[in-house]
């Protein structure tokens, strides 16, 4: 089942044209990575995916219903996590609980069900600037989750962690992904982790940018510890690289 869908999406600034003729679909429970250089569109994609941008052309689509230019029907992440530094992490987390109208103590039970699930638990109480980078994440993540919306945007979330960290946190969000039920749109610069966590990857090249390959990642999902080290990741590093330098 298509759960996002983009048409045709066009946007230009100042009269540069950055997007044109772009279209994607998400379907229920994968995770598409975006995948492209800097400066290409993908953010301004993403905006537009999550109705807080209008396209010049083109449409946006959420289980057959158009949603172009209204916000609110999907849950967006960005590279920083945005935490309130004066705010308590179980605070930070029930914001968009608080924020739809829901009373702050039982905004608070909702949001701590979901601490050990998210790995969290224990840190209620603290403030984000006690937290490691990967915790913060973490914290991030369940916020976005608990906007409610069945689609995720994450716009690099994972690029400012160490590379032990951002392991841990791969495992440990399609572990939660498959136990929410959530599908999840990727914005990443790492050729890497987009093989490692992909269900398809989405090349996005060009000046205007267009998606110019789509590349199915057939391994199997939860992916074996030698998967990276196999011939098979190995030749979908390389087909990406060519695709890439071919742009």
């Amino acid at each position: 089942m298509v759960q996002l869908k983009a048409e045709g999406i066009k946007k230009s600034f100042d009269g540069r044209t950055v997007l044109e003729g772009v279209s994607l679909e998400l379907r229920k429970g994968e995770l598409v990575s975006l995948l492209g250089a800097s400066g290409g569109g993908k953010t301004t994609l993403f905006q537009i995916l999550a109705g807080l941008s209008l396209p010049d052309e083109g449409h946006v689509y959420m289980e057959g219903q158009e949603v172009t230019g209204k916000p609110g029907k999907v849950s967006y992440m960005l590279q920083k996590d945005l935490l309130l530094p004066y705010r308590t992490v179980i605070d930070n987390v029930a914001l968009p609980l608080l924020l739809s109208g829901v009373k702050k103590a039982e905004a608070r039970k909702k949001a701590a069900g979901y601490f050990p699930m998210f790995g969290l638990e224990g840190t209620e109480k603290k403030y984000p600037s006690q937290l490691s980078g990967g915790m913060r994440q973490r914290a991030a993540l369940l916020r976005t989750y608990l906007s409610s919306k069945p689609i995720a945007l994450l716009d690099e979330p994972f690029s400012a962690l160490d590379m032990l960290t951002k392991h841990t946190l791969h495992e440990w969000y399609l572990r939660v992904m498959e136990e929410i039920k959530l599908s999840t749109l990727f914005i990443t610069h790492d050729i890497d982790e987009a093989i490692l966590l992909s269900d398809r990857i989405c090349i996005l090249t060009g000046s205007p940018g267009k998606i110019t390959r789509e590349i199915l990642i057939e391994e199997p999902k939860p992916r074996s510890k030698d998967f990276p080290v196999s011939e098979e990741f190995l030749e979908y590093k390389k087909e990406i690289l060519k695709h890439l330098e071919q742009r």
